[in-house]
């Protein structure tokens, strides 16, 4: 199974899992997330892109790889996802590389996937 497949199978069967104890607060923290992501002042793609960096500043694997897969998605280019990551880079500190090489991988990954279908 490949990263990509690995990932979101596992994002969604846990949160099919989550939101089976029917929890109001934790549906309304989901959803206020859900939300901040849609089109507004900001657009999409943008919004997708400062939450690839937040995640990488805060080194959230699993947050990065959400963001990842979510700015390839909107069709951030190989040149957006590396100046995204500058920053990141620049922001977090050297601490954030391991991660970094991650999301590249990640990245390489969903683009390989892509041509293939």
């Amino acid at each position: 199974m490949s990263l990509v497949e690995e990932f979101n199978d596992y994002r969604t069967r846990m949160n099919e899992r989550i939101m089976s104890y029917d929890n109001k607060v934790i549906k309304r923290f989901f959803n206020l997330d859900t939300n901040t992501y849609m089109e507004g002042a900001l657009d999409v793609k943008t919004k997708e892109m400062l939450g690839l960096v937040a995640s990488m500043v805060l080194r959230c694997d699993d947050c990065i790889k959400y963001h990842v897969g979510k700015c390839y998605e909107e069709g951030v280019t190989d040149e957006q996802f590396m100046e995204v990551s500058s920053i990141a880079n620049l922001v977090g500190g050297s601490i954030v590389i391991p991660h970094f090489r991650r999301a590249v991988e990640y990245w390489e990954e969903l683009k390989e996937r892509g041509s293939a279908e």
